[in-house]
């Protein structure tokens, strides 16, 4: 499987799981990222930090380590 960080600019994509443990899992999910949720990548950072995704019909910023923690699959 791959994770959101290796997600192309303008692909759209589904969770399927969320690695992590304890408030980094937390504030992920806090930010509307859970399973089964699509993400549309927007942009990514000129080094890829952070990604720019749109989740739930709003604009979000992930840095790569939690990027990192998100499985996706293509939606």
């Amino acid at each position: 499987m791959k994770t959101l960080r290796e997600a192309k600019i303008g692909e759209r994509v589904k969770v399927v799981k969320l690695h992590g443990e304890g408030a980094v899992k937390r504030r992920i999910m806090d930010m509307g990222v859970t399973r089964g949720v699509e993400v549309q990548i927007r942009k990514v950072a000129p080094l890829g930090d952070p990604v720019e995704v749109t989740v739930r019909g709003y604009e979000l910023s992930i840095r790569r380590t939690d990027a990192e923690l998100i499985e996706v699959e293509p939606a």
